[in-house]
């Protein structure tokens, strides 16, 4: 299982890259594509929608499931990934380059409540 140094993870397996201009570009982990398989379909937050940390705001179903996309921090969805809802594949084949959506967040401190790749990968191996 991946888990890149340079991100910041939420317990429910969605991953957080700071990016230059702000905002934050969120995906799923590597550990939750593992576990739902094959994605078959990925509902996306709307842009300009308001949400708060642990708001679900997408789906990601999976020929095994379908699971919730939760937001990791608060603040305003600024972006989604045009190609991933043409292209799921994208996330099975590599999580951390898929991302999903980019938000602006609102409240910059929620970061620091966020695990690190470390945290995050023990916590995933408790999950297992």
């Amino acid at each position: 299982m991946k888990t890149p140094d340079n991100l910041k993870y939420a317990p429910t397996h969605e991953w957080v890259r700071a990016e230059p201009d702000g905002t934050l570009a969120v995906g799923i982990t590597d550990f939750a594509q593992d576990a739902l398989g094959d994605i078959v379909f990925v509902e996306l937050p709307k842009v300009g929608a308001k949400v708060k940390a642990g708001d679900a705001v997408g789906v990601v179903e999976s020929v095994k499931a379908a699971s919730d996309l939760y937001a990791p921090v608060s603040g305003e969805v600024v972006a989604i990934n045009d190609a991933i809802p043409d292209h799921w594949e994208r996330i099975n084949q590599d999580a951390f380059a898929a991302w999903l959506y980019k938000l602006r967040p609102s409240d910059a401190g929620e970061l620091a409540g966020l695990l690190d790749a470390k945290a995050y990968a023990a916590s995933a191996e408790d999950a297992k």
